[in-house]
Formats: C-alpha cells, sequence, structure tokens
C-alpha cells in the first residue's frame, strides 16, 4: 500500500503540478490512513471495503479532528481511489457513497452540573478503590484530560505548591493545567494513604495504580467509569471523554474565554475547541423552548 501511495505522490506532483503544502497535506492524511488499514490487518488495498473506511473516518472524529480535517481526508482518500481505479489497480471505490459532512462531528454528549457532581459523588467509602477512583475521576473533569493523558501521568506531573499538573498531550506536547482545590484534596488523599498500599514497596512514577502495582489500561479506565455511571443511574450516558466535554462546556458556560479553553484542552486548532460552543447555544435552545411563553 505505501508503494502505491508513492506512486500516486509522484503523480500528483509530475503530472498534476499539486503545490508542496497540498502534496504534504495528502502524504500525511494517506499516510494515516494506510497505517489504520495496516494496524486493522489488511495487508492489501484491494481488500478495503466502505466499513474499513468509515471505521477509519470515525476513529478521527473520535480524536478530535474538525469536521474540516475529516473532510480533507475524505476528499485525500477519494482522489487516491480516483487514481488507482484509472490505474487498474483496484475495481470498486470503498469511498464512492461517502459524502463530506458536518455529521463527522456531531456534538459530544456533556453532563449538567447536577449529573456531574452525582457521577463525581458515586465512588463513595473509604476503601483503596474507591478513594483511587474519587481522586482519578475529579482530575478528568477538574482538568479535561484525555483518557491517555490520565493513565501516563506521573507522581512528578504534579506540583502541589502552584496547583498545577503537567500532561503530555498529543503529538508529545506538554501544556501546563490549573487543578481545582477539591481535585487536588481528592489526589493527596489517593497518594498519601491508597499509592503506597498499591505499590507494595516496588518502585514506579506512575500516578494511577490498579492493585496489582501496575498502571491502569484504557479498558480499566473505562471499566471503573462504567460502574459509576450505572450507580449514579446516568448509565449509557457516561463514557471517559464526557469528563472532558462536560469541563470544556461548563467552562464556555461560565464565561470562560474560548482560547483559554483550547489552551487547556490541548487543542492545537481552535476549530476543534468551537465544538463546544454548539453545544452551549444547543443547550441554550433547549432552555429557551422549554421556558419561554412561546417557545
Amino acid at each position: 500500500m505505501n508503494r502505491l501511495l508513492d506512486d500516486y505522490m509522484n503523480h500528483l506532483a509530475t503530472e498534476k503540478g499539486v503545490s508542496m503544502n497540498t502534496l504534504e497535506a495528502y502524504s500525511r492524511d494517506l499516510g494515516r490512513f494506510i497505517k489504520f488499514m495496516e494496524e486493522s490487518g489488511l495487508k492489501r488495498i484491494q481488500d478495503i471495503s466502505s466499513d474499513h473506511v468509515i471505521s477509519y473516518l470515525s476513529k478521527l472524529r473520535r480524536g478530535g479532528l474538525s469536521s474540516s480535517s475529516v473532510n480533507r481526508g475524505i476528499a485525500a482518500v477519494r482522489g487516491f481511489y480516483k487514481y488507482l481505479i484509472a490505474e487498474k489497480k483496484v475495481v470498486e471505490n470503498p469511498v464512492a457513497s461517502i459524502e463530506p459532512s458536518k455529521a463527522w462531528m456531531r456534538l459530544p454528549g456533556t453532563l449538567n452540573r447536577e449529573e456531574m457532581t452525582r457521577l463525581l459523588a458515586a465512588p463513595a467509602g473509604d476503601s483503596p478503590s474507591s478513594v483511587r477512583d474519587a481522586a482519578m475521576m475529579e482530575l478528568l473533569y477538574a482538568c479535561g484530560l484525555r483518557v491517555s493523558e490520565l493513565i501516563s501521568l506521573t507522581t512528578n506531573s504534579i506540583n502541589w505548591q502552584a496547583g498545577y499538573l503537567l500532561v503530555r498531550g498529543k503529538g508529545n506536547k506538554e501544556r501546563v493545567v490549573p487543578v481545582g482545590q477539591t481535585a487536588l484534596a481528592a489526589l493527596d488523599l489517593y497518594v498519601g494513604k491508597i499509592r503506597p498500599g498499591f505499590l507494595k514497596k516496588r518502585l514506579s512514577g506512575t500516578l494511577f495504580l490498579n492493585r496489582f502495582g501496575s498502571g491502569l489500561t484504557r479498558q480499566g479506565l473505562w471499566k471503573i467509569v462504567k460502574k459509576y455511571a450505572a450507580l449514579s443511574g446516568l448509565g449509557g450516558k457516561v463514557h471517559p471523554h464526557t469528563f472532558r466535554h462536560s469541563f470544556a462546556t461548563h467552562l464556555l458556560e461560565g464565561g470562560a474565554d474560548l482560547r483559554s479553553v483550547q489552551a487547556m484542552l490541548g487543542h492545537a486548532d481552535i476549530s476543534t475547541t468551537q465544538i463546544y460552543t454548539h453545544v452551549t447555544r444547543e443547550r441554550l435552545k433547549e432552555i429557551h423552548r422549554r421556558y419561554h411563553p412561546r417557545g
């Protein structure tokens, strides 16, 4: 597949006269496309179906790409297949029925403040797992962390005195995110009283550990969140990214400016952050419809 991509890039450069910037963008988008397919176990371009393409685009959407970036990816793949068909490398075009659409960037699911309070109160009691889980969930909401960012935190990520986290995000980029007093208190309890018991005298810099002293996995965190979502009566409304979405939405509802929220979320492009302004507008429309006498 990579050889076919090289042939296509040469075709664009020599026969189509495409600019260097466009070539770089297409190479990046199509390289990501091929990598996804190879990681999905596909070795031949002919084996890729429309379902595989939809799975790829869904991954882009879940990764926080803006609708314009996702649509650019669709255009790149469509152009690639047009070339492959002309060169008789493939017979069918799996992208033919997939249209660019704003639907690829649906509004993220969020909880209102009362629901979030209920969810954060779900890890009740003072058992080791409850204290750890409370600290994790408070931190997810307090800092708007991605799952990968939370599970990769170390004890050195916390600046206790200044009250912030040093977070390593996408592209290995670091950012500083403030931590509120509630989350810091939950974190202090976990680190001081619970984490040493999980370590069992072993050495590890990973902040959040399981009962065997190893770092939590994405799947492990998902199970924890799912458990407390059920306990709080919120069920299918909650997944780990719900904390991040709610963090951004509640900040904007409270009057935070978009650039500050962008910095805290670690978005490279502010258009990705702007999706949350749509969320707040939709909520305002719903309030108006519900309470206005002529709504």
